[in-house]
């Protein structure tokens, strides 16, 4: 291993989902976000990282795991509606292959499929009893992944300072309380909403006792005064937080839609599955979604280039074409360390930050790219070594101080994506309903009726659920755009008429019980944190 390494390379997976929990019906095909997410990302990261743990391969890496999503893998509903999604896929899987069986490439294919199915239920059942969240604990507790907070399910950072700021303290204890609740110690890092940042932030930052927080490039870039090292070094603000800049080479290699690893020809066809092309008759039973074609997850077809004659999945072609990459990706930062340490007089890191879901579930192999990757930089000759920010932090605490700009990751980098003219008829509303709760809670301050305390308290759930900017990205993004604008106006409805009830002081408990069981978020919320 390498003792002295001229620089580290530092992966950071942003692990996020919104909050989907229905209840009073089975037939939400966004619920199965969730389910495509664990059998597709986060089981085969906790499969990966366990097969390193076995290997002795000592690795590193970082997550963030929102409050939301881990809201919802804490779930006992969500968690028995993903077994019998597995159990649904696993019947079709039986099906494909007998249906497949004079084809001998789609029935391996089937065959592989029916074997992912069947490992997912008995992971989840069987190893970890249902709770993946235990699975990531875990690695935390050896030592080998750095769990990182997120705040609240709220809007973009950027957005929330300038229209929300006095609730900005709400939202970060909400998320150090969740992170504390699942992970049993206290976060020294936080990825803010959307990649977000805004200097005003830095003072709360420090107050729950955050360190440093990841940044898109521009936000070092263009930081005051101008960094030293550009995105290579971290820097410290004059308000006392950490800042950690995307790598653009680094992060070009796997996002780019020209260039990027995930669009290999050998690699799995997202767009391709069997829901879309399969007999209606024949598929029609694994759709529960009002007969519409959705996806199974099945997918039998590679990338193949750019046409719509796509050939057959190879599996075997695809690890190769991993395998390569992980090669590639390797020598890359081997060459940009080795150049760096020339002209720098500190010890260089390269930022990887990345959506987790889009090892697995967009990029299908990425998850073994990772582990690949992971090996090799254990065991070959090279000059760096993976690190989590906290243990560069620990390792190399003398940095320049410098505040990084107001910036978000999406498209033109300052929040346009969570508020343009398609998305800002909301903000109004949710201006409105965050100064009634303000209101609600100094009002309330003495309050003993428990009725009335459980009102309150859900109150804040609905707002947190108004707030969250996944529902501006969906409709910016123009996908499950109906979905979306009802989901911020059934939190803000839901909302208001709790505020007029508690103002009235006629709450409608049967109403109260209905909207705490669909909305059923951050269990031990105190809505007195609002004074």
């Amino acid at each position: 291993m390498k003792n002295n390494p001229k620089g580290y390379v530092s992966f950071v997976l942003h692990a996020h989902l919104p909050f989907v929990h229905h209840p009073e019906s089975e037939n939400y095909l966004e619920e199965e976000w969730l389910f495509e997410a664990i059998s597709e990302t986060y089981i085969p990261l906790l499969m990966n990282f366990k097969k390193l743990e076995e290997e002795k391969v000592d690795f590193r890496i970082t997550m963030s795991l929102t409050p939301p999503l881990l809201s919802m893998l804490d779930s006992s509903l969500l968690q028995k509606r993903y077994i019998k999604y597995l159990n649904k896929h696993i019947e079709l899987c039986e099906k494909e292959v007998v249906r497949t069986a004079d084809n001998q490439r789609l029935n391996e294919l089937s065959k592989y499929y029916l074997d992912r199915y069947t490992s997912d239920l008995h992971i989840f059942k069987d190893v970890y009893n249902c709770n993946i969240i235990q699975g990531f604990k875990h690695f935390q507790d050896i030592g080998v992944l750095e769990i990182i907070t997120c705040r609240s399910n709220t809007s973009d950072i950027f957005l929330f300072y300038m229209l929300m700021k006095k609730q900005l303290k709400h939202k970060l204890q909400f998320g150090v309380q969740t992170y504390e609740k699942y992970f049993g110690r206290k976060p020294r890092g936080i990825w803010l909403p959307e990649c977000g940042y805004v200097p005003e932030a830095d003072k709360y930052l420090r107050e729950f006792g955050i360190e440093y927080v990841i940044t898109e490039s521009h936000g070092i870039l263009y930081a005051n005064p101008v960094p030293v090292y550009g995105t290579f070094a971290p820097i410290v603000s004059d308000g006392g937080v950490i800042a950690f800049g995307r790598d653009l080479e680094s992060s070009r290699q796997v996002w780019s839609s020209v260039c990027g690893y995930p669009g290999d020809y050998n690699y799995r066809e997202f767009y391709r599955d069997i829901g879309y092309e399969a007999d209606y008759d024949y598929i029609k039973p694994y759709i529960t979604y009002d007969g519409v074609r959705v996806n199974t997850g099945i997918k039998y077809n590679r990338i193949t280039g750019k046409t719509e004659d796509k050939d057959l999945y190879n599996v075997r072609w695809a690890m190769n074409s991993a395998e390569k990459q992980a090669g590639h990706f390797f020598d890359s930062r081997e060459a940009q360390i080795d150049h760096l340490s020339n002209f720098m007089d500190t010890t260089p890191i390269v930022l990887c930050p990345y959506d987790a879901e889009l090892f697995g579930h967009w990029w299908y192999e990425g998850p073994y790219w990772l582990y690949i990757l992971f090996k090799k930089i254990y065991y070959d000759k090279c000059d760096f070594k993976l690190i989590t920010p906290s243990e560069f932090i620990d390792k190399y605490p003398e940095m320049q101080k410098s505040t990084p700009c107001r910036s978000s990751w999406g498209a033109n980098g300052y929040s346009e994506v969570w508020l343009n003219e398609l998305n800002d008829y909301a903000v109004r509303h949710l201006h409105n309903c965050a100064d009634k709760m303000v209101e609600l809670a100094n009002t309330f301050a003495n309050e003993t009726d428990e009725l009335k305390i459980s009102a309150l308290n859900q109150c804040v759930r609905e707002l947190l659920l108004a707030q969250s900017s996944d529902w501006n990205f969906i409709i910016t993004n123009g996908t499950m755009v109906d979905y979306a604008k009802r989901r911020t106006k059934d939190h803000v409805g839901r909302f208001t008429k709790l505020y007029n009830q508690l103002k009235s002081g006629n709450i409608d408990k049967e109403f109260l019980e209905d909207i705490s069981e669909k909305d059923k978020i951050f269990p031990d919320i105190d809505y007195k944190i609002y004074m």
